[in-house]
Parts: C-alpha cells; sequence; structure tokens
C-alpha cells in the first residue's frame, strides 16, 4: 500500500492571530467608579468601540438600572490592559430593552473602531472569535480571545408545554420573539457585551450575551447549561441607526 500523504492547512491560524492584534485595542471593559468605595472601580463586562471610534457598544444587563448619585457613581470604560489602564467616563445614549444592547459614548480620545458586517446572519459553521475580560475582576484586565463556530441560528425563546414555567419577562419575548446565534465556545460571566467577530476578517457580526437569553432560552432547565448565545449585529446597527450615529 502506498503512502497516504494528508496536506494540512494552517492558514486560519494565521489570520486569527493578526485578527487579534487589530481588534483588541477596540475592546473596553464596561464598570462603575465611585470615589469613596473600596475598591473604586468595579469591572462588570465588555463592550467594543464601534462608529467614529467614541461609542461603545455593551450589553444593557452590564450596566447598573441607577447609578447612585450620593457617593458620585458613575459608569466608566477601562481602555488598555494589565498595568496600562486608563479610565474614561462614559455617558448612555440610548438602551435597548428588548435586545439587551446599550449604546456609551466616552471621554477623550477616540478608539480604533470595529467593522460591523452587514444585517444578514451569517451560515452556521462559520468561524468566529470573541475577545473580552472573562472573570476580569477576579483575573484583571487582561484581553482574552475565544474561538469557535455558529453552531445554530435559534429563537431566543421556546413555548414551554406548562404554563406554570412562562414567566412575565418570557411572555414579553414570546409576543415578539428573534433569532439570535448559539455558539460551539465557551464565555464565562464578564464576556457579556464582547463583539462576536469573524475569526478571517474582524467584522463583529453578534454581541456575546451571558445573561439575556439564558433567562428565556433556558428558564425551563433546573441548572442553566454552559451554551453560549449572542445577539445578532442587525440590532446593533438599528441602535445606530436609531440615534443616528454612522
Amino acid at each position: 500500500m502506498g503512502l497516504i500523504l494528508i496536506h494540512v492547512n494552517n492558514s486560519y491560524a494565521l489570520p486569527l492571530i493578526q485578527v487579534i492584534k487589530e481588534v483588541k485595542p477596540s475592546v473596553v471593559g464596561i464598570g462603575t467608579y465611585t470615589p469613596i468605595a473600596q475598591p473604586k472601580s468595579k469591572l462588570a463586562g465588555t463592550g467594543f468601540a464601534v462608529a467614529n471610534g467614541q461609542y461603545i457598544i455593551t450589553n444593557d444587563h452590564v450596566l447598573p438600572v441607577t447609578l447612585n448619585e450620593e457617593i458620585n457613581e458613575r459608569i466608566i470604560v477601562f481602555v488598555g490592559s494589565g498595568q496600562q489602564v486608563t479610565l474614561r467616563d462614559a455617558t448612555v445614549i440610548d438602551r435597548s430593552k428588548d435586545h439587551d444592547l446599550a449604546l456609551l459614548k466616552i471621554s477623550g480620545d477616540k478608539l480604533a473602531a470595529m467593522r460591523l458586517a452587514e444585517k444578514s446572519f451569517i451560515d452556521e459553521g462559520t468561524s468566529i472569535a470573541f475577545t473580552g475580560f472573562p472573570i476580569g475582576a477576579v483575573l484583571g484586565i487582561y484581553p482574552v480571545t475565544h474561538q469557535g463556530i455558529v453552531s445554530a441560528v435559534t429563537p431566543i425563546i421556546i413555548p414551554v408545554d406548562d404554563s406554570k414555567s412562562i414567566s412575565i419577562k418570557m411572555l414579553k419575548r414570546l409576543r415578539d420573539p428573534y433569532m439570535v446565534y448559539q455558539l460551539d465556545a465557551v464565555a464565562y460571566p464578564g464576556n457579556s457585551g464582547s463583539a462576536l467577530y469573524r475569526a478571517n476578517t474582524g467584522e463583529v457580526v453578534g454581541v456575546i450575551n451571558k445573561v439575556f437569553v439564558q433567562s428565556t432560552k433556558e428558564a425551563v432547565i433546573s441548572a442553566p447549561s454552559g451554551i453560549t448565545y449572542a445577539i445578532p449585529v442587525k440590532y446593533v446597527h438599528e441602535l445606530l441607526e436609531k440615534n443616528n450615529i454612522k
């Protein structure tokens, strides 16, 4: 029997290395700052720069519902990594409760903005990656990248047989359901708000979501699964368009 040679294509690895380098300057931490608290700053999740670089997209649930003005609590973004982190004040421009997205505007210099893909859904099996701050409050402000594929395009909520299992939140989403991405990639607390991007181009195709989707999609499961979901980028486009941001 002759020797069978199998050619392994390693071209995927090199583009991703380059893409990560291009993406990291756009990735920020999202949190709050209180001058009299200890610690003064708290990291809650991840965000990424869009449009002209002064706007940030993240998950709405990453932000506090209200700020404690008595202790001068304010929303901030963490720019940079490791010991080279600076804090920027951020203003909430708009919030989308339906899609768990928030649009912020930061003070100071503009950041490198990520490119948004078109509004159409991407195919199952597409290679994706996301960069953020998993468990960043413990592990520190060091961007971490995970990769995988889009494993399914699935409804945000599936009707249940037992009406006792339906919450008010679920009822609202049953009236106006939409499709989200289910990923074959593991995200952790702190990854919420990370840009989901094509591994070979860096184009944003969605926003990682660790809480919002699971709260309805897996509401009838006694223990949440480790499945990661993402909100499609079309809803980022809609939020920007609503606020006349290009």
